[in-house]
């Protein structure tokens, strides 16, 4: 019978720094999450604006391994108010680098970023299917404290409009008093 693996990588050198343009179609993953190549340029240039901040793992000084995406402001001000909350989303981690502390480290870095510009409060939203993901984040300090729809859309790198239904939570967590 054959076993499915996945290589886990223990260790390596990696450090966390913000997004640069050159790194666009390194988000893409290899071609993984290639559909949302115009949303990650759409996000970058929120992010040239100052509407938000784009942080990447950089593994061995050449791979992106991981990433999260914060948005200071938005149309829904119980996510990002850009006064006092802000919202993490587009958060992962490469598989065979999870399990390792990376995730902490970077969820950790975008929350001390939130503090130093006077934020205080981190908002995100996960699946209601993910239990994993859900336990990641409680015993990091965030709580659910409501329900989302997870209804969104975006178009994908050909141009077409894809429908996205993701029932989720927004969970929330003090991070300066």
């Amino acid at each position: 019978m054959e076993q499915n693996s996945i290589t886990m990588i223990k260790c390596c050198d990696y450090s966390i720094r913000t997004l640069q343009e050159k790194d666009l179609r390194s988000l893409e993953w290899g071609g993984e999450f290639t559909h949302f190549r115009r949303l990650y340029q759409e996000i970058f240039y929120s992010y040239i604006e100052g509407n938000s901040i784009l942080w990447v793992v950089n593994r061995d000084c050449y791979e992106l391994i991981g990433q999260i995406f914060v948005q200071f402001k938005s149309r829904r001000p119980e996510l990002a108010d850009g006064i006092q909350r802000a919202y993490f989303y587009g958060f992962r981690i490469k598989p065979a680098f999870r399990g390792n502390g990376i995730g902490t480290a970077l969820l950790n870095h975008a929350e001390t970023d939130l503090v130093g510009r006077n934020f205080c409060q981190a908002t995100l939203n996960v699946a209601r299917e993910n239990m994993y993901t859900q336990l990641f984040y409680k015993h990091r300090g965030y709580k659910i404290v409501a329900p989302e729809s997870g209804h969104w859309s975006y178009f994908d790198h050909l141009g077409n409009r894809r429908e996205i239904n993701e029932p989720s939570w927004r969970m929330v967590k003090m991070i300066k008093s």
